[in-house]
């Protein structure tokens, strides 16, 4: 890793206030969008680029805002990679964070993130934090070839019950699926249920696919002939370079999800799912509180 002096660390989209303390990863998704040549990195990926500055210019940040909103984080880069065991940038933004009163949505594959929850309890009980896990796939040992370097997929379940426990609400990614790879009935409805039984408000999804782009394209394609012999052709016979590849099920699949997302009072439509996660409701302290 190497440590940069950013010169900002908030960035405001369509309202939506982000940060992203690190660039790269070290998670070794075979899918990482992250790894597109759009995104410029000039580095290698998995040699993290840290903002060592970030703590401060968010603390700048929060103390002019004229008003209390939601911040996020996780969208590029997780927040907990393996060097946060050793650096935490994110508990520090996170506690001023909770210092200053705002509230946090945080993406996370990574079961460190329960090092901090007393941490997201209270941001949660004095404002707003919402917990984001992605799941793509049930089986572990499938999870361990398509996620490698990250906690597997039973483990990020316990995860989400232990914020239920605390009653901080969760969003699940659905994402990617994978064409014959994930993308079974048998895989999607096992995620789900299990998205029902720990309670979570949302559940994300953009459709039963996967984008890909240039150079994440070249490295899923590495990954299909280490792991998936044969598979990067079938790809290039049914997809070419599209962007988007979708399921052959994809339709099915979809209906399924709806389905089991309405029956069980799950938010999934992604506008409203990331509306909640923006919203910021007020709460009023009463003289209970004081």
């Amino acid at each position: 890793m190497h440590f940069v002096e950013a010169k900002g660390i908030l960035h405001n989209k369509g309202g939506y206030n982000g940060m992203n303390i690190y660039r790269g990863c070290t998670h070794g998704c075979i899918y990482c969008d992250s790894r597109s040549l759009c995104y410029q990195f000039t580095h290698p990926f998995e040699d993290i680029e840290v903002k060592k500055n970030a703590p401060e210019l968010l603390e700048k940040a929060l103390k002019s805002k004229r008003s209390k909103c939601m911040i996020g984080t996780g969208s590029m880069s997780d927040p907990y990679m393996h060097c946060e065991t050793e650096l935490r940038m994110t508990r520090q933004c996170l506690e001023i964070i909770d210092r200053y009163g705002f509230g946090c949505a945080i993406q996370t594959k990574s079961d460190r993130i329960l090092e901090d929850i007393e941490l997201l309890d209270s941001i949660n009980k004095k404002s707003k934090c919402v917990v984001q896990i992605t799941l793509t796939t049930y089986d572990d040992g499938l999870c361990s070839i398509l996620e490698p370097n990250v906690c597997n997929t039973k483990r990020r379940i316990e995860v989400l019950e232990e914020m239920q426990k605390r009653g901080i609400p969760t969003v699940v990614w659905l994402t990617p699926v994978l064409p014959f790879i994930n993308d079974t009935e048998e895989n999607i409805t096992a995620i789900l249920n299990e998205c029902v039984r720990t309670g979570v408000k949302g559940i994300v999804n953009f459709g039963m696919g996967v984008t890909l782009r240039e150079g994440d394209r070249e490295y899923f394609y590495e990954a299909l002939d280490k792991h998936f012999p044969g598979l990067k052709q079938k790809y290039i016979a049914a997809y070419g370079n599209a962007y988007e590849i979708s399921s052959p099920d994809s339709a099915r699949l979809g209906r399924i999800f709806r389905k089991t997302c309405k029956d069980n009072g799950i938010i999934y439509d992604p506008d409203e799912c990331f509306r909640y996660m923006n919203d910021l409701p007020d709460k009023q302290m009463s003289i209970f509180d004081l």
